[in-house]
């Protein structure tokens, strides 16, 4: 399941670096996530779905190494990053 593609506008220009930024990591987490919180809602309503249950483990997972890769890289922009996104509380 993918966002609509406004959605999608709106998430890239809130978190990229400059203006044809988006590829870095900082937008990656952020489309992930929103697609996690997209799948999240999917699976309340569908509990037998799960083929669309592992796609969302594995969108955690990747999400998880790219977070981990911008904590090594650019520890600060990770911190405003979980904050900005309500990650890891």
């Amino acid at each position: 399941m993918s966002i609509a593609p406004e959605a999608r506008a709106r998430v890239i220009s809130g978190h990229r670096r400059h203006e044809k930024d988006s590829g870095s990591p900082e937008v990656q987490i952020a489309l992930i996530t929103a697609r996690v919180a997209d799948l999240t809602e999917h699976l309340k309503d569908h509990k037998q779905d799960h083929h669309s249950r592992r796609g969302l483990l594995m969108m955690v997972g990747k999400r998880n190494r790219l977070l981990r890769y911008l904590s090594r890289t650019d520890r600060d922009g990770y911190l405003k990053l979980i904050e900005k996104l309500g990650l890891r509380k």
